[in-house]
């Protein structure tokens, strides 16, 4: 799937918030500039509730860090929720989701969990 922005130079905050909103955790990203700074706006989904009035329903933990990097194959990448949620990898193709790196069958560092 071709995304208009695979053309540009983004950092990996741009391309694993445009995973966010490929995956329809979040509504719309947006970029904001203040004061010379760029930032990214994010608009999160959720979902009404009776008890409570809004539920998000985003979730990260972040896996790698500079501390500890995490690496995995294909074959050994967890499953969050049973496949309800995503993990989000650093390969040498790029910075994918772990069901585009099982298909393409390779491995790499795993940088969250998101469900």
């Amino acid at each position: 799937m071709r995304t208009p922005y695979e053309n540009t130079c983004f950092d990996i905050s741009d391309i694993i918030a445009l995973r966010l909103d490929q995956n329809g955790f979040i509504e719309n990203v947006r970029k904001h500039r203040e004061n010379n700074k760029d930032f990214l706006v994010l608009t999160l989904r959720h979902r009404r509730n009776r008890k409570r009035t809004y539920r998000n329903l985003l979730n990260l933990k972040r896996i790698s860090r500079p501390g500890l990097r995490i690496y995995s194959n294909y074959q050994r990448i967890p499953r969050i929720l049973g496949g309800m949620g995503v993990v989000i990898l650093s390969t040498s193709r790029g910075i994918m989701t772990d069901r585009e790196a099982r298909l393409e069958r390779i491995g790499g560092e795993i940088l969250c969990y998101i469900w």
